[in-house]
């Protein structure tokens, strides 16, 4: 077992017993080569840390922004729950020292964006095991030390602006046409898949990039649009 008390003294929680803790750290490849193993992997972990960090978000967005309409709840929400801020997260912490990977994914550089997948699933698993381990209020003081400390930054640099949002309404104003996006590629396993989409304007294309996930590689190619047309 990888030195798990190091790590709670890291995130700053004390678990009960340290089964839940491994679990959150153990990826599917490592299974994969280590049938024997006692732990299961984190995706089910995974799966209730991502509705436990989004009510916690939501909860306290919703409080601290009484006037707000939902439009923008939502955006605030998306820019601290993402992939990359959560991979970004589970990089200060750490995590990467204490991953269960196969020996294929271990090898791989922290940066790459399946890496970037894993950690970011990884966090999500994390706030999964502390809420089975110690419950609700446990959960959500690490998730607002952890991830919701970033909202001035967020909010003073306008990182929750929405893309998507502004690359359309500039394109509609200046174009008389709404943009789409076409899904050039998709490589790479279906638990760490990199899609890369092209953005139009008609039948002009304007500009590509990446994400985890088909909405990230939108979003990340509207930004990229926006830079490429100078309208940032």
């Amino acid at each position: 077992m990888k030195d798990l008390v190091k790590l709670e003294k890291k995130i700053k929680i004390k678990f009960n017993g340290l089964d839940l803790l491994q679990q959150a750290l153990v990826h599917r490849s490592y299974l994969n080569e280590h049938p024997e193993f006692k732990s299961d992997h984190n995706e089910r972990l995974e799966f209730l840390g991502d509705a436990v960090l989004e009510l916690v978000v939501t909860e306290y967005l919703y409080e601290k922004f009484p006037q707000e309409p939902e439009g923008k709840l939502t955006n605030l929400r998306a820019s601290l729950v993402n992939a990359h801020h959560l991979a970004q997260k589970a990089k200060e912490l750490k995590l990467n020292n204490y991953l269960y990977l196969s020996k294929g994914e271990a090898k791989e550089s922290s940066n790459t964006k399946a890496r970037e997948n894993i950690l970011a699933n990884t966090f999500e698993a994390l706030i999964g095991a502390i809420y089975l381990d110690s419950g609700y209020k446990i959960v959500k003081k690490f998730i607002e030390r952890n991830l919701t400390k970033d909202l001035a930054k967020i909010l003073t640099q306008g990182l929750y602006l929405d893309a998507k949002s502004k690359f359309q309404e500039i394109a509609q104003e200046k174009y008389a046409l709404t943009p789409h996006y076409k899904v050039l590629s998709e490589v790479g396993p279906d638990h760490a898949k990199i899609f890369k989409v092209g953005v139009y304007i008609g039948p002009e294309f304007i500009a590509s990039d990446q994400g985890l996930s088909k909405q990230e590689a939108q979003v990340n190619a509207a930004k990229s649009a926006l830079k490429k047309k100078g309208w940032q």
